[in-house]
Protein backbone atom coordinates (compact mmCIF):
# COMPACT_ATOMS: atom_id res chain seq x y z
CA UNK A 1 0.00 0.00 0.00
CA UNK A 2 1.05 3.27 -1.29
CA UNK A 3 1.54 6.69 1.01
CA UNK A 4 -1.20 8.55 0.72
CA UNK A 5 -1.00 12.29 -0.12
CA UNK A 6 -3.33 14.97 0.00
CA UNK A 7 -3.19 17.56 -2.78
CA UNK A 8 -2.57 20.09 -0.44
CA UNK A 9 0.66 18.78 1.10
CA UNK A 10 3.93 19.24 0.07
CA UNK A 11 6.41 16.73 -0.27
CA UNK A 12 9.74 17.99 -1.27
CA UNK A 13 12.07 15.83 -3.76
CA UNK A 14 14.19 13.67 -2.02
CA UNK A 15 11.79 13.07 1.56
CA UNK A 16 11.13 9.49 2.33
CA UNK A 17 7.63 8.35 3.23
CA UNK A 18 6.99 4.52 4.51
CA UNK A 19 4.48 2.49 3.09
CA UNK A 20 0.60 3.20 4.23
CA UNK A 21 1.51 6.50 5.41
CA UNK A 22 -1.29 9.02 5.11
CA UNK A 23 -0.11 13.08 4.69
CA UNK A 24 -2.94 14.84 5.49
CA UNK A 25 -4.06 18.77 4.42
CA UNK A 26 -1.53 21.43 4.27
CA UNK A 27 1.08 19.14 5.67
CA UNK A 28 4.88 20.02 4.40
CA UNK A 29 7.88 17.37 4.73
CA UNK A 30 11.29 18.68 3.91
CA UNK A 31 13.60 17.06 1.81
CA UNK A 32 15.47 15.28 4.04
CA UNK A 33 13.22 13.84 6.02
CA UNK A 34 12.26 10.32 6.37
CA UNK A 35 8.79 9.08 7.61
CA UNK A 36 8.73 5.47 8.76
CA UNK A 37 5.60 3.37 7.46
CA UNK A 38 1.97 3.25 8.39
CA UNK A 39 2.32 6.96 10.01
CA UNK A 40 0.17 9.86 10.44
CA UNK A 41 0.73 13.04 9.74
CA UNK A 42 -2.77 15.05 10.39
CA UNK A 43 -3.47 19.06 9.07
CA UNK A 44 -0.56 21.91 9.43
CA UNK A 45 2.45 19.82 10.22
CA UNK A 46 5.90 20.54 9.48
CA UNK A 47 8.75 18.28 9.25
CA UNK A 48 11.97 19.40 8.73
CA UNK A 49 15.11 17.96 7.07
CA UNK A 50 16.74 16.18 9.86
CA UNK A 51 13.87 14.84 10.77
CA UNK A 52 13.61 10.13 11.58
CA UNK A 53 10.23 8.57 12.24
CA UNK A 54 9.87 4.91 13.12
CA UNK A 55 6.94 3.05 11.89
CA UNK A 56 3.39 3.99 13.41
CA UNK A 57 3.97 7.18 14.24
CA UNK A 58 0.85 9.68 14.83
CA UNK A 59 1.60 13.54 14.47
CA UNK A 60 -1.44 15.19 15.20
CA UNK A 61 -2.93 18.92 13.53
CA UNK A 62 -0.64 21.33 13.85
CA UNK A 63 2.55 20.44 15.10
CA UNK A 64 6.35 21.67 13.68
CA UNK A 65 8.96 18.46 14.26
CA UNK A 66 12.55 20.60 13.67
CA UNK A 67 15.77 19.46 12.50
CA UNK A 68 17.53 17.11 14.59
CA UNK A 69 13.78 15.01 15.95
CA UNK A 70 13.84 11.52 15.98
CA UNK A 71 10.71 9.78 17.16
CA UNK A 72 10.66 5.93 17.27
CA UNK A 73 8.03 3.52 16.45
CA UNK A 74 4.73 4.06 18.02
CA UNK A 75 4.91 7.36 19.43
CA UNK A 76 1.98 9.61 19.36
CA UNK A 77 2.57 13.71 19.59
CA UNK A 78 -0.77 14.78 20.42
CA UNK A 79 -2.45 18.28 18.85
CA UNK A 80 -0.47 21.64 18.64
CA UNK A 81 2.54 20.41 21.03
CA UNK A 82 5.87 21.96 20.19
CA UNK A 83 9.69 20.49 19.69
CA UNK A 84 12.26 23.25 19.82
CA UNK A 85 15.62 22.66 18.16
CA UNK A 86 17.81 25.88 19.60
CA UNK A 87 18.08 26.36 23.93
CA UNK A 88 18.43 30.05 23.87
CA UNK A 89 16.95 31.19 20.49
CA UNK A 90 17.71 34.81 19.50
CA UNK A 91 16.69 36.56 15.61
CA UNK A 92 19.47 38.42 15.29
CA UNK A 93 21.99 35.55 16.35
CA UNK A 94 22.41 32.30 14.07
CA UNK A 95 22.42 28.93 15.35
CA UNK A 96 21.72 26.78 13.33
CA UNK A 97 24.99 24.77 13.98
CA UNK A 98 23.52 24.79 18.17
CA UNK A 99 20.70 22.47 17.21
CA UNK A 100 20.75 20.50 20.00
CA UNK A 101 19.40 16.57 19.13
CA UNK A 102 15.93 15.53 21.04
CA UNK A 103 14.80 11.56 20.96
CA UNK A 104 11.40 10.26 21.96
CA UNK A 105 11.66 6.66 22.93
CA UNK A 106 9.72 3.80 21.65
CA UNK A 107 5.61 4.24 22.49
CA UNK A 108 5.72 7.62 23.91
CA UNK A 109 2.81 10.10 24.28
CA UNK A 110 3.12 13.43 23.91
CA UNK A 111 0.01 15.01 25.06
CA UNK A 112 -1.69 18.25 23.16
CA UNK A 113 -0.22 21.62 23.70
CA UNK A 114 2.54 20.32 25.36
CA UNK A 115 6.44 21.61 24.67
CA UNK A 116 9.40 19.44 24.94
CA UNK A 117 12.81 21.66 25.35
CA UNK A 118 15.47 20.57 22.95
CA UNK A 119 18.22 18.30 23.90
CA UNK A 120 16.11 15.78 25.88
CA UNK A 121 15.52 12.36 26.10
CA UNK A 122 12.22 10.92 26.68
CA UNK A 123 12.14 7.17 27.06
CA UNK A 124 10.11 4.38 26.27
CA UNK A 125 6.09 4.42 27.24
CA UNK A 126 6.15 7.64 28.92
CA UNK A 127 3.21 9.58 29.09
CA UNK A 128 3.52 13.79 28.92
CA UNK A 129 0.23 15.60 29.92
CA UNK A 130 -1.26 17.81 28.20
CA UNK A 131 0.14 21.65 28.23
CA UNK A 132 3.62 19.75 30.55
CA UNK A 133 6.88 21.50 29.73
CA UNK A 134 9.58 19.14 29.32
CA UNK A 135 13.15 20.28 29.95
CA UNK A 136 14.78 17.34 31.12
CA UNK A 137 15.15 13.73 30.29
CA UNK A 138 11.94 11.55 30.70
CA UNK A 139 12.18 8.12 32.32
CA UNK A 140 10.68 5.07 30.43
CA UNK A 141 6.81 4.62 31.66
CA UNK A 142 6.75 7.91 33.87
CA UNK A 143 4.52 10.10 33.86
CA UNK A 144 4.95 13.69 33.69
CA UNK A 145 2.83 16.80 34.25
CA UNK A 146 2.78 20.32 35.11
CA UNK A 147 5.93 23.25 33.98
CA UNK A 148 8.09 22.58 34.42
CA UNK A 149 7.02 18.41 34.27
CA UNK A 150 7.53 16.48 37.21
CA UNK A 151 6.69 13.03 37.55
CA UNK A 152 3.78 12.00 39.38
CA UNK A 153 3.42 8.20 38.44
CA UNK A 154 3.97 5.40 35.92
CA UNK A 155 2.28 4.35 32.89
CA UNK A 156 2.00 1.07 31.43
CA UNK A 157 2.10 0.35 27.43
CA UNK A 158 -1.60 0.14 27.55
CA UNK A 159 -1.49 3.73 28.56
CA UNK A 160 -3.34 3.48 31.94
CA UNK A 161 -2.40 4.57 35.13
CA UNK A 162 0.18 1.99 37.21
CA UNK A 163 -0.38 1.80 41.10
CA UNK A 164 3.50 1.92 41.63
CA UNK A 165 5.21 4.42 43.69
CA UNK A 166 7.46 6.59 42.44
CA UNK A 167 10.86 5.38 44.18
CA UNK A 168 11.62 2.07 45.80
CA UNK A 169 11.05 -1.13 44.70
CA UNK A 170 7.36 -2.94 43.74
CA UNK A 171 5.73 -5.14 41.22
CA UNK A 172 2.59 -4.64 39.33
CA UNK A 173 0.26 -6.30 37.26
CA UNK A 174 -1.54 -4.72 34.62
CA UNK A 175 -4.84 -5.27 34.91
CA UNK A 176 -5.89 -4.64 30.99
CA UNK A 177 -3.27 -6.57 29.93
CA UNK A 178 -1.70 -9.27 32.34
CA UNK A 179 1.68 -7.66 31.91
CA UNK A 180 4.01 -7.63 34.69
CA UNK A 181 5.69 -4.12 35.43
CA UNK A 182 8.73 -3.91 37.60
CA UNK A 183 9.99 -1.16 39.80
CA UNK A 184 13.57 -1.63 40.88
CA UNK A 185 15.43 1.28 42.80
CA UNK A 186 12.88 3.98 40.75
CA UNK A 187 13.22 2.80 37.50
CA UNK A 188 10.55 0.79 36.33
CA UNK A 189 10.60 -1.82 33.64
CA UNK A 190 8.26 -4.38 31.91
CA UNK A 191 10.04 -7.98 32.18
CA UNK A 192 6.78 -9.32 30.33
CA UNK A 193 3.90 -11.84 31.38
Amino acid sequence: MHAQIHPTAIVDDGAEIGEGTRVWHWVHVSAGARIGKACSLGQNVFVGNRVVTGDNVKIQNNVSVYDNVTLEDDVFCGPSMVFTNVYNPRSAVNRKDQYRDTLVKRGATIGANSTIVCGTTIGEYAFIAAGAVVNRDVKAYALMVGVPARQVGWMSQYGERLDLPLAGNARITCPNTGTTYELIDGICTCPGP
